[in-house]
């Protein structure tokens, strides 16, 4: 118990009092409620989240059990990322959008981020940012027809050409340098991002959706990313009225990227020519193709004019059931990541942890788990499957001090 009290006598009272603050806003407590909890006068509450009277240990355990969060989250070193959490709450508040699912997400995005850059740091490894400039939407220019040629010269910038891309969430990450993450959403909301100073631009996705669904969502805040990056938003997947030119952007630069005109067009013209027709069966193969929705598929082919308009709300109309469609085509379905946090920081944390940067029960809290489970996370890392002369699979682990293929093996 004393080398607990030791620990956390360094922390910074300011700093904890502003993830106090947080945590209590986040759960919609008051001042005066925390403090009645706490058992202490308001005034004596508020010098606490002003960082100008030191929190005991007991208080802080009493205080994190009270605002739903757990003692690590509240006692950590850094400085929390005040910006990413106050801007989507006061998005929230604007759109009347709050709810105790929306704060939880928010928290939750808020909890990611601080966690991404506590393993960069770790491990010395930050994320590249690779954005273009930010580039303003023209009031004399149809936004729509913007984002079709921001989505083509994306795709040449990071040198995609123009065929489908199954990995996106990584391509996004990796080449673009954005943080996708993974979380309960309500259920119209398509996703959420602010850019944050120092790390850049974080989104989380709702994971409700199925992931063709949360494509395109993740390519919507890339289109924000690319014209009011700096004006955190929350997506709703429909929007009362008319929407506004960044919206209307957003969502136009989401199809086109996921399925640029080119090829699309292409691909098209190759069934059309080949068997005079082009029926539903080859709209369902075409949309597995992009790893999109048939009506999403649907739509784009309008858009290009290559099938009359209409085709898409008949199509949403008849209820087709487009997975026994997908069964009896026998499409396979593509690879799919739920993990909430991406690829790369699960290799951080892998990583850090057999670095011994971090124990196991730090491994466990940045992968979201138990203990056991964060292990066999290690344990399938760095396992690789091979197969050997007899045809079988087999589990081939790899030894990190021996396969260097920098330096010389002794």
């Amino acid at each position: 118990m004393n080398e607990k009290k030791t620990d956390l006598d360094r922390i910074n009272p300011r700093v904890l009092g502003q993830r106090l603050a947080e945590a209590r806003k986040a759960r919609g407590i008051t001042q005066e409620e925390a403090a009645t909890h706490l058992g202490c006068s308001r005034p004596t509450y508020i010098a606490v989240e002003k960082g100008e009277r030191r929190a005991t240990a007991e208080e802080i355990v009493k205080l994190a059990a009270f605002f739903g969060k757990r003692v690590h989250e509240v006692v950590l070193q850094a400085e929390p990322l005040a910006d990413l959490q106050s801007q989507l709450r006061a998005v929230a508040e604007r759109m009347h959008a709050g709810d105790d699912e929306l704060d939880r997400a928010i928290a939750d995005l808020q909890q990611f981020a601080e966690d991404y850059r506590e393993l960069e740091q770790l491990m010395n490894a930050p994320l590249r940012s690779k954005l273009p400039e930010e580039r303003p939407l023209n009031n004399l220019v149809d936004p729509v027809e913007l984002a079709e040629d921001a989505a083509g010269e994306e795709r040449r910038r990071l040198g995609l050409g123009d065929q489908p891309i199954i990995s996106l969430r990584s391509i996004l990450e990796t080449e673009v340098g954005l943080r996708v993450f993974y979380g309960d959403l309500p259920s119209p909301i398509g996703g959420m991002y602010a850019f944050v100073m120092g790390l850049g631009c974080c989104m989380l996705i709702n994971r409700k959706h199925p992931p063709e669904r949360r494509r395109v969502s993740m390519l919507h805040e890339y289109g924000h990313v690319l014209v009011d990056r700096h004006k955190p938003g929350i997506d709703y997947l429909v929007m009362p009225g008319r929407k506004p030119a960044n919206e209307r952007f957003a969502d136009a630069f989401a199809a086109a990227f996921v399925m640029p005109a080119t090829s699309v067009r292409r691909r098209f013209l190759d069934v059309v020519s080949s068997t005079n027709d082009f029926q539903v069966a080859d709209l369902c193969r075409l949309a597995h193709a992009y790893f999109v929705s048939v009506e999403a598929m649907a739509y784009r082919l309008e858009k290009l004019g290559l099938v009359p308009k209409g085709r898409a709300d008949l199509l949403r109309e008849s209820r087709l059931p487009v997975r026994e469609a997908k069964e009896r085509l026998r499409l396979s379905p593509h690879p799919v990541n739920d993990d909430p946090y991406p690829e790369r920081y699960k290799a951080l944390a892998v990583y850090a942890y057999e670095q011994e940067k971090i124990s196991e029960g730090q491994l466990a809290r940045f992968l979201h788990c138990d203990r056991v489970t964060a292990r066999e996370i290690v344990q399938d890392y760095l396992t690789s499957r091979d197969v050997n002369e007899a045809g079988q699979a087999e589990a081939v682990q790899f030894d990190q001090t021996q396969q260097s293929l920098l330096r010389a093996t002794t």
